[in-house]
């Protein structure tokens, strides 16, 4: 005999079902972090590591490196500031600032210093020191290396689609500007651009 309490078992037994056949189809994997896996046709990690790779070595391959090794006798000294998003989507420049940063150091070919907020600590950390560490670990104020120029720059895009397919183009501009001029000594874009079919 059909029942309320069958009813509601079968119900219950059909909820517990989907749920658990929609839970069995995930799975995760561990795979490498280089491995370029690019699923949502969004900016990535492998689009910020890439962008920033070949804006660096662009920017070590112009002449103001030479320009200013020759004049000064000396690496000169870089500060990454701030890379703004204007792009249709969320970026977080921070991963892509670190990755220019990571290949500035790793070409030997400048000398790099904290910008913003790192720096900020830098220096609450040497006046906790004029207080509390031993005169010998002090650190003193006004021994820090000035930057000679600083890499400023934006994230743009544009999406265009119809239907069921879609194309995304990134652009990112850098720019070098030395400090003391303002004079602007280089300027590099990357461009990419995404194809996707839903």
């Amino acid at each position: 005999m059909y029942t309320f309490r069958t009813s509601a078992f079968l119900l219950f037994f059909i909820a517990g079902s989907v749920l658990l056949s929609s839970c069995a189809r995930r799975t995760v994997t561990r795979v490498a972090p280089d491995k370029v896996i690019d699923l949502s046709g969004r900016w990535n990690e492998t689009d910020a590591r890439l962008c920033a790779e070949s804006l660096v070595s662009q920017a070590l391959a112009g002449d103001w490196l030479g320009n200013f090794s020759n004049a000064n006798k000396r690496k000169p000294v870089v500060v990454v500031g701030l890379v703004k998003n204007k792009s249709h989507e969320h970026i977080d420049t921070d991963i892509f600032i670190k990755d220019v940063e990571k290949a500035f150091l790793k070409s030997t070919m400048i000398r790099l210093v904290q910008a913003g907020d790192k720096r900020n600590e830098l220096r609450g950390e040497r006046a906790d020191q004029q207080d509390f560490a031993s005169p010998e670990s002090m650190k003193k104020f006004g021994r820090e290396l000035g930057a000679d120029f600083i890499m400023q720059g934006a994230v743009k895009s544009i999406v265009d689609s119809y239907g069921r397919e879609k194309t995304t183009y990134w652009q990112v501009d850098l720019e070098l500007t030395n400090l003391e001029t303002n004079e602007i000594v280089w300027i590099g874009d990357y461009k990419g651009k995404k194809y996707i079919v839903n």
